[in-house]
């Protein structure tokens, strides 16, 4: 595998573009609340046309050190964004983003909302569903049920709407 740069100048891409929009949308998922570094690794994992890179390239191409890689993986893996696989007859690990990765990124969340719900019914009994702030964990409760409900109906439909459109298929190769 090249440098994101290397690859770029390859391709026939604008390096300096391609390095810019990485940054740009990178900075976008930090203000949205996740992890500087986390937002970097992806967005160069995203750009990747194999969406797939080892931590010395993704090092080289946002010139950050291979211990800020590492800890952005870990986040990365932990909210099943990103995977971790053995180069074949090497001891490195390439990472790579997981097919469909905004759709397993919702469903995870799924699950956290459903855990978020539960704790939230309970504090609400706990309080007292009529006190003011056992009202307000009943009704954020109801919120994420409701989120819940109209998520599940929003993947089955994208799923079907993404039959419709020109786009390969995730697994297609060097898709992610």
């Amino acid at each position: 595998m090249t440098s994101e740069t290397e690859q770029s100048t390859r391709d026939g891409r604008d390096a300096e573009a391609v390095s810019r929009f990485v940054e740009r949308f990178a900075s976008d998922m930090t203000e949205a609340g996740m992890q500087r570094m986390a937002s970097r690794v992806f967005a160069a994992l995203l750009v990747d046309d194999d969406a797939s890179m080892t931590s010395a390239e993704l090092a080289l191409a946002l010139r950050i050190s291979p211990a800020a890689v590492s800890g952005a993986i870990n986040y990365l893996t932990q909210v099943s964004m990103v995977g971790r696989e053995r180069d074949p007859g090497s001891r490195r690990d390439r990472y790579r983003l997981h097919d469909e990765v905004w759709y397993t990124t919702f469903t995870q969340r799924d699950r956290v909302l459903t855990r978020w719900e539960n704790t939230l019914k309970d504090g609400a009994r706990t309080l007292g569903e009529h006190t003011p702030a056992g009202a307000r964990l009943a009704e954020t409760a109801a919120f994420f049920e409701f989120v819940q409900s109209e998520l599940v109906g929003m993947m089955d439909r994208w799923h079907e709407h993404r039959k419709t459109l020109d786009l390969p298929t995730p697994d297609a190769p060097g898709q992610a």
